[in-house]
């Protein structure tokens, strides 16, 4: 028997909680190996860690009875809800700080009509059919609970595991790997308002309490804002603020998300929201993204994937009504998915091959569901125990099979979805902008700001801080009690010294100013092979623009001084190497141009055009702050000059003409006067 709430705590606990631990040890033994044989198969993550829970389930070793006498006790399920509870807590405020607001923004309509399909046709469809379903499991009391159930687990999609798949295939920095975790992102809070708007509606008292969870989230909301600028402020000096501060803030998250279940209402909206409206500047943000990231990503969701697939049962398909219920709902998921999907895209005018693929990545289950699935099988709205754990079996068959064939048309279709706006002159003015800037130093970053504060549209950047490796690895002797506060025992975070403190200082001022937010990378390797970092970055992050700083700087009387020569090499390494354009900025500090936010004056611009496709590239980046109303720009256009007739040829010209004769081909001529023209027309 499960425990009815978290409050239950079972007589035994040391029993269950090593059973608990080695369970989860062995699934991330077994998923790791799994991992290691799927991986080259194209398969994600997700796909081994759910094979590696199946293994250990009642399916195959847990048949055995010593093995399912220790796995599966009636205790151990306390800990289980634990460690589900506070996963899913983490992981989903980790989603709402990582959302892309301003990209959510932009494309909501796109991404609440690809999800509002799906759970539109799959409500429809489950609808239709649960008279069938009720009649194969001889449902006859709560019908209107169990067609509820039904349609939501259809109509849901499991935005955890629909990030996590994306991130694992590299396919998140896409439009059509974006544009998947939006739509997963308001399909699931979609299907929990649905739910709770039920629960309001046939329970009483429901009403009450939903005014209470609005109160506690709005209090929370604010607090989060003030605690991550008093946080920031009391570790000024340091590069992170503390993990006592960090420990208050999750605290505090999960014991509202906790008054939030006792009022009846699932947390999974609050915590995704109390994330996303978490501030996104400051050490406070910058150390939750640098804590939860690793441990989440690593420990709690293959954990969670793996307890997914462990409560795959085969033996509830002992009779043929069980497994036709089965086979008919996991069909009915991937038809009515694929049919609202593709309704929607073909309304938005998406190729059918990408809306194919959305509809895959939209059936993906295994989170919302288990809270509907989770109760008590005495509870009044419950049936019976083999009905619950149908619904769990239909659950991980569903993703097992959806992530599969996810990574089945992504490794076939590899060359169509890759990266192929690799030039600005391909993008058009509407089109989200993706920039990588470089610095090997603050000043380099204060300039690499300053032009990203010139641009304007919709903009993606991404600040990558260049770190040299020394040749002498520092070695760190000290125990994990004696490391200060936040310490750490990789010395990686060491790199860069102070550099890195008035680099983040710099990008928090600017995000404060500006409200566009710098992704910041930092890179630690040797100058010999620093550049493969950086063009393999551009390619993960789909930039279509890498912007170096010039190996020299300004000093004060004006003059060019050198900096290291590692700086010179690896700019010309990336120059070779890079797979987008390539741009080199030369900043002058006080004397050159200035930041735009802020500063009074209108700044002028020129671009000097001589014709080609890099200086169509340089018109087309030039295109972008031309909307910039502090900036006022000129473009200035070289043509050569033909001679007169009376003209004698000159038989001596000097480098100047040698220059300004260089021969283009007619081609890329045609190309400059149009792209001139809509330049000039735009």
């Amino acid at each position: 028997m499960k425990p009815d709430s978290l409050a239950d705590c079972p007589e035994d606990p040391f029993n269950p909680l090593a059973t608990a631990i080695i369970q989860i040890s062995c699934m991330l033994v077994i998923a790791h190996v799994f991992h290691l044989v799927f991986k080259p198969l194209g398969q994600p993550g997700p796909v081994s860690q759910i094979l590696a829970g199946l293994v250990l389930s009642p399916t195959l070793l847990s048949r055995i009875n010593k093995v399912r006498e220790f796995f599966i006790q009636d205790t151990s399920a306390f800990y289980y809800r634990i460690f589900d509870f506070i996963s899913r807590v983490l992981f989903m405020f980790l989603f709402g700080l990582e959302t892309d607001v301003p990209y959510l923004r932009l494309n909501l309509r796109l991404a609440s009509t690809l999800a509002l399909g799906g759970i539109v046709m799959s409500i429809i469809f489950g609808l239709s059919i649960s008279f069938l379903f009720m009649s194969l499991l001889d449902i006859k009391i709560n019908k209107l609970a169990f067609m509820i159930v039904v349609s939501i687990l259809l109509a849901n999609s499991a935005s955890p595991v629909v990030i996590r798949l994306i991130d694992e295939l590299k396919f998140d920095t896409s439009e059509v790997g974006r544009l998947a975790k939006s739509a997963s992102l308001i399909n699931e809070i979609s299907c929990v308002m649905v739910m709770s708007m039920y629960l309001v509606f046939t329970s009483s008292g429901m009403l009450l309490n939903a005014f209470w969870s609005i109160l506690i989230t709005v209090v929370m909301v604010i607090l989060n804002r003030y605690m991550a600028l008093w946080f920031a402020m009391w570790n000024k000096k340091s590069k992170y603020v503390s993990n006592a501060h960090v420990l208050v803030i999750l605290v505090f998250i999960v014991f509202v998300s906790l008054i939030i279940e006792g009022l009846g209402y699932s947390s999974i909206f609050i915590c995704f929201l109390l994330g996303m409206l978490f501030p996104r500047e400051g050490k406070t943000t910058r150390t939750l993204f640098k804590k939860l990231t690793y441990c989440i990503h690593n420990f709690i969701l293959p954990i969670y994937f793996g307890y997914m697939g462990f409560q795959f049962d085969a033996n509830d398909l002992n009779t043929l009504r069980h497994l036709a219920f089965v086979v008919l709902l996991v069909s009915l998921s991937f038809v009515a998915k694929l049919a609202g999907t593709m309704l929607a895209c073909h309304h938005l005018k998406i190729p059918r091959i990408k809306a194919v693929l959305l509809g895959f990545i939209l059936n993906l289950k295994g989170n919302f569901e288990y809270l509907i699935i989770h109760v008590d099988v005495n509870d009044k709205t419950w049936w019976s125990s083999k009905v619950h754990n149908l619904l769990l079996v239909v659950v991980v068959i569903n993703t097992l099979l959806s992530g599969t064939i996810v990574a089945f048309i992504l490794k076939r279709k590899e060359r169509y979805f890759a990266h192929k706006d690799t030039a600005v002159e391909q993008l058009s003015t509407e089109c989200e902008f993706r920039v990588l800037a470089c610095a090997y130093e603050p000043r380099h970053a204060s300039g690499q700001i300053v032009l990203t504060a010139a641009l304007s549209g919709s903009l993606a950047p991404y600040l990558m801080h260049l770190v040299e490796l020394p040749k002498k690895r520092r070695k760190n002797n000290l125990m994990y009690n004696q490391l200060e506060d936040g310490g750490s025992f990789s010395d990686e975070e060491e790199y860069g010294g102070n550099d890195v403190l008035e680099i983040n200082d710099a990008v928090d001022a600017f995000t404060t100013m500006s409200k566009i937010r710098i992704h910041q990378i930092k890179v630690v390797n040797s100058f010999a092979n620093m550049y493969e970092d950086v063009c393999n970055a551009a390619e993960d992050l789909r930039v279509s623009m890498i912007i170096l700083p010039f190996h020299k700087h300004q000093r004060i009387d004006k003059q060019m001084e050198n900096g290291k020569e590692g700086y010179r090499t690896t700019n010309q390494k990336i120059l070779r190497h890079a797979p987008c354009s390539v741009g080199v900025f030369m900043h002058r500090n006080q004397t050159g141009f200035q930041q735009p936010i802020g500063y009074e004056k209108v700044q002028p611009v020129a671009t000097l055009f001589f014709g080609g496709l890099d200086d169509r590239e340089a018109l087309a980046y030039s295109t972008r702050i031309a909307s910039n109303t502090s900036i006022n720009l000129t473009v200035i256009r070289f043509r050569p000059s033909e001679p007169s007739p009376n003209q004698p040829p000159k038989t001596s010209p000097n480098i100047d003409d040698v220059l300004m004769s260089l021969s283009i081909s007619k081609t890329e001529y045609e190309k400059d006067i149009v792209f001139i023209e809509d330049f000039r027309l735009r």
